[in-house]
């Protein structure tokens, strides 16, 4: 019987969770009943098998940040906050109409008040309608004039990102309003929206909010506590 390697894969994480070792996990491999040894390890131990996804996934995961951590991490000039030197980059992916993104915001902004040694790289994702991306184009053209927070917290906070929003947030942040035209049209901010999209495709992530801390990717609105865990672990590792 021919295993496939991701089951390999499993059995070695499974055998390590559950204090086996991976000794006996190549030794149930090589056994001439593999397949059988395979089916009653993990019948034995079937608390471990949910932890044994997650670590497998958290390795995949891994291996393609590594792969594209300059497009993760490296940010649009200006698209950034928290602690410039901060010690570990919190990545966010966000959409202007997406409300768990919103919903998100105060728990981000807990995180950068309690430590002071993040830095903040903002990653805009405009998957959810046409105006998602006269939104990011916007929000990258403030970016380029040093003013993408106040921009990006007033149109957050205007709700949807309609077009007399989006001219409220360029006004309340201040916006030189025909350079921020220029800019938003500009072949640059194209390349990096396609770029974004790119990348949080080859991340495997299917939607707002996403988030990427050290080697760890998180979905959705996670938390505050689960941001400060995973910067905990980016830390640490």
């Amino acid at each position: 019987m021919t295993l496939r390697p991701w089951v390999l894969a499993l059995l070695l994480i499974a055998a390590g969770a559950a204090g086996g070792g991976v000794a006996a996990a190549v030794q149930a491999w090589r056994a001439p009943a593999a397949g059988g040894d395979v089916r009653a390890f993990l019948l034995a131990h079937p608390d471990v098998i949910p932890e044994a996804m997650q670590r497998l996934q958290e390795r995949e995961s891994g291996k393609a940040i590594a792969a594209n951590r300059p497009a993760v991490e490296q940010p649009f000039a200006g698209a950034v906050g928290g602690n410039p030197a901060g010690d570990v980059t919190i990545v966010t992916y966000m959409d202007y109409a997406c409300g768990y993104c919103r919903s998100s915001l105060p728990d981000l902004a807990s995180v950068v008040k309690d430590d002071g040694k993040v830095r903040i790289v903002y990653r805009e994702l405009p998957i959810l309608s046409a105006d998602s991306r006269t939104a990011a184009q916007w929000a990258l053209a403030a970016a380029e004039q040093g003013k993408y927070l106040p921009f990006h917290e007033a149109l957050f906070a205007a709700g949807r990102p309609t077009p007399a929003a989006v001219a409220a947030a360029a006004q309340a942040a201040g916006l030189d309003l025909a350079r921020a035209r220029r800019v938003a049209a500009s072949p640059q901010v194209a390349a990096e929206l396609g770029k974004n999209l790119q990348t949080a495709g080859a991340l495997g992530m299917t939607g707002t909010p996403a988030w990427v801390i050290g080697d760890r990717i998180l979905s959705g609105a996670v938390g505050a506590a689960a941001l400060r865990d995973a910067v905990a672990a980016a830390r640490a590792a």
